[in-house]
């Protein structure tokens, strides 16, 4: 039964959108920028932060604060978000990961952070030794939603891509595994309403971690 199974992290596995909106407006701050509303930082998360804090501030800031952003951001998320990853886990993700790792699935991280961000977070929630590879944005030419990411990871763990299945709780997440040509579940407890990623045709659509578990148990 070995395949791959990709995972998204932020807003699929780990619940940091609030904080990342306060992560976010806590880096404006300091960096003297205008601030900027809440709903407008939740639409680029999902995003590599160069790109979203180019789209949040690049028309009222230079391009040397705009640089500056990412490592004031990264600082603060280890700083405030990392210390409290464990409690931020949604319901079902350690024991669903155990449940999928058991029936000889393999496992890995397909995200847009860094992948040193990525790491500590896992690490910090206590879930890190269940992926084979964790792949940020930094490893990537061109992150999701384009399809390097998925299709590096499948060719790194010697299966084709329409083995895979992508799980993730954004249209960015979906679009990669279209344009990667992997299956997707969609996981409506995240960023993107449902109807939002309903308009990307994700394969299946699931409420919750568990029932996200069962979906790729059943995909065969």
């Amino acid at each position: 039964m070995t395949r791959p199974v990709l995972f998204d992290l932020d807003g699929t596995l780990v619940d940091t959108p609030n904080a990342i909106v306060e992560n976010f407006t806590a880096t404006l701050a300091a960096l003297g920028v205008p601030a900027v509303f809440p709903e407008e930082i939740r639409a680029t998360i999902g995003l590599p932060l160069e790109k979203a804090f180019a789209q949040l501030i690049g028309a009222s800031a230079d391009a040397a604060t705009v640089e500056a952003a990412v490592p004031c951001y990264q600082r603060l998320y280890r700083e405030q978000i990392v210390p409290k990853a464990k409690s931020l886990l949604y319901p079902g993700v350690a024991d669903g990961l155990a449940e999928l790792r058991a029936a000889g699935l393999v496992l890995a991280i397909a995200t847009s952070k860094h992948t040193a961000s990525a790491e500590v977070l896992l690490t910090s929630a206590g879930i890190r030794d269940h992926f084979a590879m964790v792949v940020g944005a930094d490893a990537v030419t061109e992150p999701k939603p384009a399809p390097e990411t998925g299709l590096l990871i499948a060719a790194e763990l010697g299966h084709p891509a329409g083995r895979a299945v992508m799980v993730g709780d954004t249209t960015h997440d979906i679009s990669m595994a279209h344009n990667a040509g992997m299956r997707s579940v969609a996981v409506t407890y995240g960023i993107h309403s449902p109807a939002q990623l309903a308009a990307v045709k994700p394969t299946w659509t699931v409420a919750d971690f568990p029932a996200a578990v069962a979906q790729i148990l059943r995909a065969g």
